[in-house]
């Protein structure tokens, strides 16, 4: 990747700043509209690094539209999104555009829902640990005989509620989503999360990429609509893998920020490994260098 300058945390004074999560930094745009700015800000185990990976922000956010222009309203039509078709920068003052550019999306104000929509197409993660223990995931049983990394007979959904930032997200059955958010709107979310997830999937095989898993959010409109928002199918909420690679039984080597868990899980902080609170440990260039190139992979492999 050429040389960039990071953005570890924006600074935009001609907007009131609405919350800063774990990448991205919202600001209010009058009271209907959201400018999301996607930082250099890495996080795993939901601790944020203290040091960012150049250009991240704008992989993600580029992936991020690849994604709703093929699913949305311009695409497949899967799903309204939350995009407003208007330029980011024109939502800023001159000197704050090299802030947002190329790295931002203007987006309708909706109210998010707490239910964190995941989908899996193959065992992995903390869905191979829990399979291990019980042969179910988040609730969803599934065949004996399975191995890490094996392609399930049919995706499926294994939602989590939203936690705090630097709090962990909790795995929950479909039934708890029900309880939270009522029949009706939790069955649209699932049925919709999984013909994302196949659609995202047929895509992406044809790039030579298979998506182990990916995590979805929705927000109410204020008409009621189900609207598909934050980002989408990138790197930081899905599991990417070389078609090419893969081997049921091991971890595929992936696009995705797996490098650097896998990194931290081996790292020693005093003597002991990390136990995955803040502070988190410093990143080495090396780190930083090989988990920007995952990232850019990744979007060239999808685009090309």
């Amino acid at each position: 990747m050429k040389t960039v300058s990071a953005l570890h945390t924006s600074a935009l004074t001609s907007l009131t700043l609405l919350a800063r999560g774990k990448v991205r930094d919202n600001y209010a745009v009058g009271t209907d509209r959201i400018l999301m700015v996607a930082s250099d800000r890495i996080s795993a185990f939901d601790v944020i690094m203290g040091e960012p990976i150049p250009g991240k922000g704008v992989l993600l956010t580029q992936m991020a539209l690849y994604w709703f222009d093929k699913l949305g309203p311009k695409g497949l039509n899967l799903c309204p999104i939350h995009l407003t078709g208007d330029a980011p920068e024109s939502a800023v003052s001159g000197a704050e555009v090299s802030q947002v550019q190329g790295r931002s999306m203007l987006v309708k104000r909706l109210k998010p829902l707490p239910v964190e929509a995941v989908v899996r197409g193959y065992l992995a993660g903390s869905g191979w640990k829990e399979y291990q223990e019980s042969q179910a995931v988040c609730g969803v049983k599934l065949p004996a005989g399975l191995k890490n990394a094996s392609k399930l007979p049919e995706p499926i959904y294994t939602p989590a509620a939203k936690a705090a930032v630097g709090e962990h997200d909790e795995n929950i059955t479909f039934e708890k989503t029900v309880d939270m958010i009522g029949l009706d709107l939790a069955t649209r979310i699932k049925d919709i999360s999984i013909a994302l997830y196949k659609a995202a999937s047929a895509i992406a095989a044809e790039k030579g990429i298979i998506i182990a898993d990916t995590k979805f959010e929705f927000g109410l409109d204020a008409d009621g609509t189900l609207v598909l928002m934050d980002e989408v199918l990138t790197p930081d909420s899905s599991r990417y893998w070389p078609a090419e690679s893969y081997v049921e039984g091991v971890n595929p080597p992936s696009y995705d920020k797996q490098f650097l868990r896998d990194w931290l899980e081996s790292t020693l902080v005093n003597g002991k490994p990390w136990d995955k609170t803040p502070p988190a440990p410093r990143l080495p260039r090396e780190v930083i260098e090989k988990t920007s190139a995952k990232y850019e992979e990744a979007l060239l492999r999808l685009t090309r």
